[in-house]
């Protein structure tokens, strides 16, 4: 199990690598400001998604990160 330091270090990269800094930061900022419950938003995170539109993107997710 990853400690939560070299966590939040990780974390911060993937967001920098993905959003870059500015928007990495708003984000976080984002999560602060406002009560956020990441599950219960997981939960509807796809739902305008068809199941073959969901797995096209899993599938190009996948081969980009092999």
């Amino acid at each position: 199990m990853t400690s939560e330091a070299v966590l939040r270090v990780e974390g911060m990269e993937a967001l920098i690598a993905r959003l870059g800094s500015v928007d990495a930061e708003r984000f976080i900022a984002s999560i602060i400001r406002e009560p956020f419950d990441y599950t219960e938003w997981q939960k509807t995170l796809f739902d305008d998604l068809s199941i073959d539109e969901l797995s096209e993107k899993a599938q190009v997710y996948s081969d980009a990160n092999e």
